[in-house]
């Protein structure tokens, strides 16, 4: 390009308009920091902006997926359903946006293509595919953990001739399905949503699944009036119990390990828990992660319930996990998912130990047979964690590349900084709490932290911040450490990098609580920031001027 295009500078660029980034840009901007944000997507909203699905949903109650940063939105906001809609909550999104009149220093539809740190200047030198360039001190990748889809390399795909889909990139028109024979290639939580809602619209779905998973009813309800102001009556208060709680949300925790009560008791409290629904079944006894003995009683629970539900014996066996322990790969919350495999126009194919064979222009083939389809769903998840993050071309020092150095796997001090990356940091980033988690608690505490960091830098004269690498080890051999104290690794799940052929098989977030992890943060503030060094050589001056592109 032969066009003349100002290059600006700031105190920060943001990546990202998702939760991260508008809470990111709300703060920096009342501290007084010039600021601009790059989204690739049309509007924000992050991942409720493109996962927009039919059935998706969040698995984390209402009351406590939201800001807590200020109380008048919190009081004035009304949710319409115990656990909301994809609808809902990115209208909450917008109406955070329009509240804190945000939109003005966003750029939608533009996506960061290049990051390169200037050693000279101390100044990350941004690009953009539409052509521009910003100079900024700080990086802020506010791109989420679960952002870009993953659809399997299968033989033959380009040539199929119908629609193809992905729950991750939905369209934003409506897609009607009616009288249309459609296959669903994944039964992951995109996939245990959506298939509920297909089955009442499509003539038939064929579901491919690799790996069954476990799914417990969400039981969800209209929000009540009682239930809002049980919560809103006292809000701040339950916001700092879910600040220090395990899982960044309020759950009722049973302190007694599951073998340690008669069969007809832990019978009992998993009935009971089942019939409340959500997530809260994993706090049933508080060895169940812990404990491969005491997972099994719980597993075998869930199974039996399958098979109460599905009437075909066959289907429901195909449906029950049997070769991981039940929570340690993401848990599904559902509204009718085993029940749909009742539906005459609902069939379940195992291609477990079969993968997919081809595609052909009007179906594919799997275990030996040709099945026909007018569209294909795939439900097959992204590359988590890392993906988004490899998307851009992020130079640190000496040119390295964010995925050099990572290439057998991430490495970061508190899953919020990355060594010889200086003044980049990653809002619930690999090796923080993030994805195990309440985000939005868990994107709160990171964002705070990371302004807090940067006004530090501001009252104290100095130009950059980075970890060192001896206390970027010691935390990749933490993180490391309390995942193999849980049972965690013992499936290959997406937390493992199992889902992306060739992709570092270790786990990628923290698994020591959310309270835990927001005391080591404020301890490491509390002395003097350990484990990261400053260089307090003053920031070249950076006036604007005109570059040719």
């Amino acid at each position: 390009m032969t066009r003349q295009q100002e290059a600006s500078f700031v105190d920060a660029v943001i990546v990202g308009a998702g939760f991260s980034g508008l809470y990111l840009l709300h703060r920096l901007r009342g501290l007084g920091f010039s600021t601009r944000a790059f989204e690739r997507g049309g509007d924000v909203g992050g991942t409720w902006y493109w996962n927009r699905y039919p059935g998706a949903r969040c698995d984390v109650e209402s009351m406590q997926y939201s800001y807590s940063f200020d109380e008048a939105l919190q009081q004035d906001w009304r949710w319409p359903e115990k656990f909301s809609a994809q609808p809902d909550i990115l209208a909450y999104a917008n109406h955070v946006a329009d509240r804190f009149d945000l939109r003005k220093d966003i750029t939608l539809e533009t996506t960061v293509t290049a990051a390169h740190f200037d050693e000279g200047a101390q100044r990350w030198q941004v690009e953009t595919d539409a052509g521009e360039r910003v100079s900024a001190r700080f990086l802020i990748m506010a791109t989420g953990c679960i952002s870009t889809a993953q659809i399997p390399g299968v033989e033959g795909l380009s040539a199929y001739e119908g629609r193809t889909f992905h729950t991750g990139a939905w369209p934003h028109e409506k897609v009607d399905f009616t009288g249309e024979r459609i296959a669903v290639v994944g039964t992951g939580s995109s996939g245990i949503q959506a298939i509920p809602v297909l089955a009442e619209q499509a003539a038939h779905v064929t579901v491919f699944q690799r790996t069954p998973n476990y799914s417990l009813p969400s039981q969800n309800c209209p929000m009540t009036g009682d239930y809002e102001r049980s919560w809103k009556e006292i809000y701040a208060d339950r916001r700092e119990e879910m600040r220090r709680s395990f899982h960044g949300s309020l759950k009722d925790l049973n302190d007694k390990p599951a073998l340690s009560v008669s069969e007809d008791e832990r019978q009992a409290t998993y009935q009971q828990r089942w019939e409340i629904g959500g997530t809260p079944f994993l706090g049933a006894f508080n060895d169940l992660l812990t404990s491969k003995d005491a997972n099994d009683t719980a597993a075998a629970f869930v199974r039996e319930q399958i098979r109460k539900i599905v009437k075909d014996p066959v289907t429901a066996e195909l449906l029950g996990p049997k070769t991981y322990p039940i929570g340690t790969k993401r848990i599904c919350v559902d509204t009718g998912y085993f029940e749909t495999y009742n539906r005459d126009n609902v069939a379940l194919v195992d291609i477990g130990k079969k993968p997919i064979e081809r595609f052909t222009p009007d179906g594919l083939f799997a275990n030996g047979r040709h099945y026909a389809f007018d569209s294909v769903v795939f439900a097959t998840g992204f590359d988590a964690m890392t993906g988004t993050l490899f998307r851009v071309d992020i130079r640190g020092r000496r040119g390295r590349t964010l995925k050099e150095k990572w290439e057998a796997g991430p490495r970061t001090y508190l899953g919020l900084m990355s060594e010889a990356f200086p003044n980049l940091f990653m809002i619930t980033g690999p090796g923080s709490p993030s994805v195990k988690s309440n985000m939005i608690i868990s994107i709160e505490q990171h964002v705070d932290l990371v302004t807090g960091s940067l006004v530090h830098m501001r009252d104290h004269g100095l130009a950059v911040i980075e970890p060192e690498r001896e206390a970027e080890d010691g935390w990749v051999e933490h993180v490391q450490e309390a995942a193999n104290r849980t049972l965690f690794p013992l499936a290959n799940s997406w937390y493992m990098g199992a889902n992306i052929p060739g992709k570092p098989r270790l786990f990628t977030p923290y698994i020591g609580g959310v309270g835990r992890y927001r005391q080591i943060c404020e301890q490491m503030v509390a002395d003097g920031y350990k484990g990261f060094r400053f260089d307090a050589k003053a920031a070249t001056a950076a006036p604007k001027r005109t570059v040719a592109v």
